[in-house]
């Protein structure tokens, strides 16, 4: 017999940050999509790279505990030329998936093209255009002045939009140069 999707699905994202982790958390409700609760995880104050990652896990534990939500969503590192920034980044993004994976909630990676292609259906759009696009979507009165939070809430509404599933494109040369056009000479 074929399981029934549920009716209420409620699905956390996260944009990782070392400085700054954005989260947004969204209510599927059938068709209806409703924001719950978004912003951003201040860790600038904090000093040492150990200390900022404990309290990532302690903000995104307690995230999970007051919402509980069926899944995580979270914005996958892209590469950089700096070493150390893409470690530190990854770290993050690890704790905050630790904090999930401790309470077996699913998660899925999302490229930023991909949450930017989700959402405003041009992948190379601007943080100000996820945020405006976000604003229309969820009627969102006043956005933050930190967009990390929106980035975050696009990363969830990404994950909806994909309905949790990473649809792969066919690996051919083509595809590759049209979604990296700088790293073809």
């Amino acid at each position: 017999m074929a399981k029934t999707p549920p009716t209420e699905k409620i699905i956390l994202g996260i944009d990782p940050g070392t400085s700054v982790m954005g989260y947004g958390v969204i209510l599927i409700k059938g068709k209806q999509i409703q924001l719950l609760q978004f912003g951003v995880i201040h860790l600038k104050k904090y000093v040492g790279h150990e200390l900022k990652l404990k309290k990532i896990f302690e903000r995104v534990t307690s995230i999970l505990e007051e919402f509980n939500p069926d899944e995580v969503a979270l914005e996958a590192p892209f590469f950089g030329k700096n070493v150390q920034s893409m470690l530190k980044l990854g770290r993050a993004q690890g704790v905050a998936m630790s904090a999930a994976l401790a309470r077996d909630i699913p998660i899925t990676e999302y490229a930023p093209k991909k949450v930017k292609q989700s959402v405003t259906g041009n992948g190379n759009a601007s943080k100000e255009q996820v945020a405006a696009m976000l604003q229309t979507l969820l009627k969102i009165k006043e956005l933050p002045k930190m967009l990390d939070a929106t980035d975050a809430l696009a990363v969830a509404l990404c994950h909806h939009f994909q309905n949790g599933q990473t649809q792969s494109k066919s690996a051919s040369w083509k595809n590759f140069i049209s979604e990296n056009p700088g790293r073809v000479k």
